[in-house]
C-alpha cells in the first residue's frame, strides 16, 4: 500500500489534495469575505435585529398599556354602573317616600274634610233642633195659655203675663226633664 501512495504522488496532482496556491487563494478569499460580512453585512443584520426587537418590545408595551387602559375603562364602567344603581335606588326610595307623604296628606285632608262635614252636620242638626225646640215652645206656650185660660177662667191675653207664665212653665218642665236625661 505504501507503494501505491507513492505512485500516486509521483504521477501528478491529486484530485483530493488541492494545490498550495489554491489553498492560499481560498484562505485570502475567505478572509476577505469574512471581513466584508463583519464590516457591512453583520452590522446591518444587527441593526435590523435591534429595530425588530424594539418594535416587538414596543408592541408588547403598547399592548400592556392598552390592556391597562381597558382595565381602567372597565373599572370606570363598573363604578359608573354601581353609581347608576345607587342613584336609581335613591330615586326609587325618594319616590316611595313622596308617595307615602302624598298618601298621608290625602288621608289628613280626607279626615279634615270628614271632620268639617260632621261638624257642619252637627251644627246644622243643632240649629234645626233649636228651631224645632223654639217652635215647640211657642206652640206649647200657646196651648198652655189656652188651656190655662180655660181652666182658670181668666184671660191671659196680656203679652207680658203670658210670657212670664209660659217661661215659668217651661223652666219647670226643663227642671223636671233634666234629671230624667241624666
Amino acid at each position: 500500500m505504501v507503494k501505491s501512495v507513492m505512485y500516486l504522488a509521483a504521477e501528478g496532482p491529486s484530485p483530493v489534495m488541492p494545490h498550495i496556491a489554491e489553498v492560499i487563494l481560498g484562505l485570502v478569499a475567505f478572509l476577505l469575505l469574512l471581513f466584508v460580512i463583519s464590516k457591512f453585512v453583520a452590522p446591518r443584520f444587527e441593526k435590523l435585529y435591534t429595530e425588530r426587537t424594539a418594535k416587538i418590545e414596543g408592541g408588547i408595551e403598547k399592548a400592556e398599556k392598552a390592556q391597562a387602559e381597558a382595565e381602567q375603562a372597565l373599572q370606570q364602567y363598573k363604578a359608573q354602573l354601581a353609581e347608576a344603581r345607587a342613584e336609581s335606588a335613591r330615586i326609587r326610595d325618594d319616590a316611595r317616600a313622596e308617595a307615602e307623604q302624598i298618601k298621608e296628606e290625602l288621608r289628613a285632608q280626607a279626615q279634615a274634610e270628614s271632620a268639617r262635614i260632621v261638624a257642619q252636620g252637627t251644627a246644622q242638626l243643632e240649629a234645626q233642633r233649636a228651631q224645632i225646640v223654639a217652635e215647640l215652645r211657642a206652640d206649647l206656650g200657646r196651648h198652655a195659655v189656652e188651656l190655662a185660660s180655660r181652666v182658670v177662667g181668666e184671660s191671659l191675653e196680656d203679652e207680658t203675663r203670658r210670657r212670664g207664665t209660659v217661661d215659668r212653665f217651661l223652666s219647670e218642665l226643663d227642671a223636671v226633664s233634666a234629671p230624667a236625661k241624666n
